[in-house]
């Protein structure tokens, strides 16, 4: 089964063609970053009508790219949520009609089931059971995945999510957006141990997240060094060191905790977040406390993509899941309401 994929949950728009026994033959992938960073942060609005205008051209370059007529493809994917509402409904709404044009099925995917089983479109993908970190702008999840549909939320963010603690942390320091990228660019060349941030929420049993004091502290940090005449680059790049090891640090240890109460040395990280290399080694290095193993896909599947989204789609078509005529997304969706195959 030929299937095309659309991504269009939030500020990136996504097109792949998935084929079920050749796996992934084309993908391609519009950013709107340089439209949004003007003003600091994603303006719904915008992103809805970028999603519009770029849509059809990203489906024409895919299929020319993949040698694939239009007829050859079997169905469509496409992002149902959860993400912003506009955006989803650009998305939504090309997928249906195309689907109603060409007399094909079509599927809603989960926006974050799309980031889990990303890795699995790497040439060793990850066998189940085993325990997820989802990280990105928007969730900060712990699963136990047993199976696509399968899931059991372990713990997740009380308050901001690790990526957006990213994005605001570095926005307070007067760095571009996205923040993410320059905190972790800053953190390379950073002071070790000239600065050190709680880690919160790893002094008490749980798996829960909280992001939000950690930004206020690292504020308070950079703001006193400020006040006191020292706002050097080296000082910023110090004080980003010092935040990302306390995100990374906390990550890590929750992790520990999530596969020694699961009994699982099976790792998967997604999400935007899952790129940053300094997470990615301190997960490798704790998993071989476990001789188990760290999966991730690689840097351009991590953000927002369509190729996850074909993936995710295939694997519910395949098991015979699909949408009716009906256009139909969701802002907020628990992943766990989500039915097994």
């Amino acid at each position: 089964m030929l299937v095309l994929g659309l991504e269009t949950s939030c500020d990136e728009t996504g097109v792949a063609l998935y084929d079920s026994e050749r796996g992934l033959l084309a993908d391609a992938l519009f950013s709107q970053i340089e439209q949004h960073r003007v003003f600091g942060g994603v303006v719904p609005e915008l992103a809805s009508r970028d999603h519009v205008k770029r849509m059809l051209p990203l489906i024409r370059e895919v299929l020319a790219e993949a040698g694939a007529e239009r007829t050859q493809i079997g169905a469509i994917a496409y992002t149902a949520g959860p993400g912003l509402v506009g955006a989803l409904l650009v998305g939504a709404s090309c997928a249906q009609a195309l689907a109603f044009a060409w007399g094909i099925p079509a599927v809603g995917v989960h926006h974050m089931e799309g980031h889990l089983l990303a890795p699995m479109l790497e040439e060793q993908p990850p066998a189940f059971p085993f325990v997820a970190l989802l990280v990105s702008g928007g969730h900060t999840q712990l699963v136990r995945v047993d199976g696509i549909g399968r899931y059991q939320l372990l713990g997740e963010s009380l308050d901001d999510a690790a990526g957006e603690a990213f994005d605001k942390t570095a926005k307070l320091m007067g760095l571009p957006y996205p923040g993410g990228p320059e905190i972790a660019r800053l953190a390379e060349v950073g002071t070790p141990g000239r600065f050190t941030f709680p880690r919160p929420m790893t002094d008490r049993p749980g798996l829960d997240f909280s992001f939000s004091g950690l930004k206020t502290f690292t504020l308070n940090t950079w703001t006193q060094c400020r006040d006191a005449g020292d706002a050097s680059e080296q000082t910023r790049a110090d004080v980003a060191l010092a935040f990302q090891q306390a995100v990374v640090d906390t990550l890590t240890i929750k992790c520990r905790r999530a596969l020694k109460q699961t009994g699982l040395n099976s790792l998967v990280i997604a999400g935007g977040v899952s790129a940053n290399q300094a997470l990615r080694q301190s997960l490798e290095k704790m998993l071989g406390e476990f001789k188990g193993q760290v999966f991730y896909a690689r840097p351009r599947f991590c953000t927002d993509n369509g190729a996850m989204i074909a993936y995710a789609g295939c694997q519910r078509l395949l098991a015979g899941q699909q949408d009716g005529p009906a256009i139909g997304v969701q802002a907020r969706w628990p992943m766990e309401q989500l039915p097994a195959i």
